[in-house]
């Protein structure tokens, strides 16, 4: 499954709405550690179809950045049934990952 770029539009529809689990990375373009675990989240993506990824800059969405109290990125947040299931903060190492879904 693709990669979405979620906005304050759609976060609610495709995130909170969403009828699988879901992987959301809380990141920004000038963020080094964000861009060291990207290509982890691409091979997440890549791995397992059945979890949908998102990705959200959060200079882009600060309201959504907000709602979950972001105050650190990258932040991962795992959604099951629209409710926070697990949760990471900096880079994080791909396994550590997996098993939070």
């Amino acid at each position: 499954m693709p990669i979405l770029h979620a906005s304050a539009t759609n976060f609610d529809t495709e995130v909170l709405g969403a009828a699988q689990t879901v992987l959301v990375d809380f990141y920004a373009d000038w963020c080094m550690p964000c861009k060291m675990l990207s290509p982890v989240i691409d091979e997440i993506a890549a791995e397992h179809p059945d979890v949908k990824v998102v990705k959200l800059n959060v200079d882009h969405a600060p309201e959504i950045a907000s709602r979950y109290s972001v105050m650190s990125i990258p932040m991962l947040l795992v959604f099951k049934n629209g409710q926070v299931a697990g949760k990471s903060v900096g880079y994080t190492g791909k396994q550590a990952i997996v098993d939070m879904l």
